[in-house]
This record gives C-alpha cells, sequence and structure tokens, in this order.
C-alpha cells in the first residue's frame, strides 16, 4: 500500500523546492534564468574590445554602469569574439542574468540563436536585424553624426581628399562610412573619399599605417572606426599635421590634439530603458532605432578648435542638424 503514494508525495516535495529555488534547470542540469520580470536584475556585457578603448566598448560600459547606479543590477563585463560569444552568452544565461547586451552587429546572430534555449532571458545586440520573443537590437543612428562630420570634412578639406579608416569590414561601419561620404559630397561634389579596412578592432599599428597612406594619397580629413585601433589614427594625423574626427564616444580631448569634432552616441538613456523593459518583464523582441531625434547621437566640435571652422561651416552643420532632428534631411544608411 505504501508504495502507491510514496512516489506522487516524493515529486510534489520536489516540484515545491524547484519553484522555491527561484530558477529552473535543463535537462542536462544547466541552471537558467527566472521567469520575465522575477528576480534581481542581472545584466551582462559582452564587447569585442576592452571597455578602456575610449570609444565603442567604453561607451557601452558607461551604459552598463548607469543601469548598476540607476536600477541596482548586479552587472558583469568581458570581451567576447568569434566562437566565444555563444558561451560567453550561454554562461551569463545559465547564471541567472535577465539581460546579455553583446555590443555590435556580430551578436545580433548568436543571441537569436542562443534566445532559444533561454526563453527567460533576454539577449540584444547593438545593431543587427535579426529578433526573437525573447532577443533584438537597438540601433544606434550614428549615420547622422557620420553625415555632418563628412560635411565639415567636404567643407574645408583644402586637398579635395578625406579618408576613411575602419577596423573589420562589417555591415554597420560600412554604412557610417557611407553617410560619411555623402556628407562630404553634398559639402564639396567631387571630392575624393579614401576608404580602408584594417581587419582589427584594436591593432593601433595597422591603424597608424593606413592612415599614413591615405595622408600620402592627399587626404587632409580622416574619420575612422577603429575602435582601440583610433589612437594610430590620431598618432599619424599629428605627425602629418591633419585633422580627425572622433567616433562613438567623444574624443575631442585626445592628446594628439588634433581631434576636430566627434561624432557621439549617447548611450546611457538606450541602456537605461532597455533594462527598465526587461526588469519590468515588457520586454518584446524588436530593433529599435535611436537617432538625434532621440538624443542618443550628436555631432560635438571640439571647443579648442573649434576657431579653425569658419563660421559659415558651422552655420551649415546647425542648420543640417536641425533639419535631422525634425525630420527634413535623412541621412543614407544601409539596412542590416
Amino acid at each position: 500500500m505504501r508504495s502507491r503514494w510514496i512516489l506522487p508525495v516524493v515529486a510534489a516535495i520536489a516540484a515545491l523546492v524547484a519553484g522555491c529555488s527561484g530558477g529552473q534547470r535543463e535537462a542536462d542540469g544547466t541552471k537558467v534564468a527566472t521567469e520575465p520580470g522575477k528576480g534581481p536584475l542581472k545584466v551582462a556585457l559582452l564587447t569585442p574590445g576592452p571597455v578602456s578603448d575610449s570609444g565603442w566598448s567604453a561607451l557601452a560600459f558607461e551604459g552598463l554602469k548607469a543601469i548598476e547606479s540607476e536600477l541596482g543590477a548586479e552587472v558583469a563585463n568581458q570581451e567576447a569574439t568569434g566562437s566565444k560569444i555563444k558561451d560567453a552568452m550561454r554562461a551569463y544565461a545559465g547564471d541567472g542574468y535577465r539581460l546579455v547586451i553583446g555590443h555590435g552587429y556580430e551578436y545580433n546572430e548568436p543571441g537569436v540563436e542562443v534566445a532559444a534555449d533561454f526563453p527567460n532571458t533576454v539577449f540584444v545586440s547593438s545593431s543587427g536585424d535579426k529578433t526573437a520573443a525573447n532577443a533584438g537590437a537597438f540601433r544606434f543612428y550614428l549615420e547622422q553624426g557620420f553625415y555632418l562630420a563628412g560635411m565639415m570634412a567636404g567643407s574645408m578639406s583644402k586637398s579635395g581628399t578625406v579618408a576613411m579608416i575602419g577596423g573589420p569590414n562589417v555591415p554597420s561601419i560600412v554604412s557610417t562610412f557611407k553617410a560619411f561620404r555623402a556628407g562630404a559630397e553634398a559639402a564639396k561634389p567631387g571630392i575624393k573619399v579614401i576608404e580602408t579596412f584594417t581587419g582589427s578592432n584594436d591593432d593601433v599599428a595597422a591603424a597608424k599605417k593606413a592612415t599614413e597612406t591615405a595622408i600620402g594619397q592627399g587626404a587632409d580629413f580622416v574619420i575612422h572606426q577603429a575602435n582601440a585601433g583610433a589612437q594610430g589614427v590620431f598618432n599619424a594625423c599629428k605627425e602629418k599635421g591633419v585633422f580627425a574626427f572622433g567616433a562613438n564616444e567623444d574624443q575631442n580631448a585626445n592628446p594628439s590634439g588634433m581631434v576636430i569634432a566627434s561624432a557621439i552616441i549617447v548611450a546611457r538613456p538606450a541602456f537605461i530603458n532597455l533594462a527598465k523593459q526587461v526588469k519590468e518583464g515588457r520586454y518584446k523582441g524588436h530593433v529599435e532605432l535611436m537617432g538625434m531625434e532621440d538624443g542618443a547621437i550628436e555631432f560635438v566640435v571640439n571647443p579648442d578648435l573649434s576657431a579653425k571652422v569658419p563660421a559659415d561651416v558651422l552655420a551649415k552643420i546647425e542648420a543640417a542638424r536641425s533639419d535631422i532632428k525634425l525630420g527634413k534631411l535623412v541621412v543614407p544608411k544601409d539596412e542590416f
């Protein structure tokens, strides 16, 4: 008789214990996050380079720290590229992280794939177009800032040649370069725009060499998308007496003294808003575009070098900035 009821009782106790544990486990024993909107807010950030790069990775880390300070979240960060991306995502999700942010286009597809195994963790990349119920992307319309940089470069170039130095040849970088080219051509039709990719996010020497080559071909203004490698761009510009543009973060104070303006991403509001959606269980997979009209993108002229920029050029840039915010000027961008 005893054997007829002991198993159901044991099963009920096991279910109760599992329900009180605050988490779930897969068949292989891997712990997964608590259900949406419940449990402590734990947020992880994956970056393609060091958060000390004063650029792309640094701005995301600032957003992460804002989530920590304003929402009281437990946060973590690590560099993860290539085959390490999905492993890092799975590890964080298995450890109860409710939000995993991959800072770059390369995190979009892996995030959507891993999301299927961890339905109670949200995976969001900054760039990309793929989504799932618990995965998506927020895309910063950085092209707007690059367009204004292109306008300044085209308006002020004396040689009729400007340059763009990128790290990896990926869609998100290519799109910003197209916007820079469009701005330069709008200001000076027929201008020559050199485009070079080093293939690396953090190779300072390669970025410097590519910049020197471009300057040797006549470039007198240079913009970058090289992450930590950007210092190589700035070093070359200083040695050759050529103006550079900062990108992603405000790099106007770079020691080279040659950054005349920066096209920047203001990540803090976007990161906090995303984390709030996850904390409250409101997040649904989608792609969100954020630009100047949202306060997410800015173009900042270096106050120490503003005297080098003619008044009519500054006026032209301000007019274009206003038109962008009002929707009168739509900056070109690739869809990816």
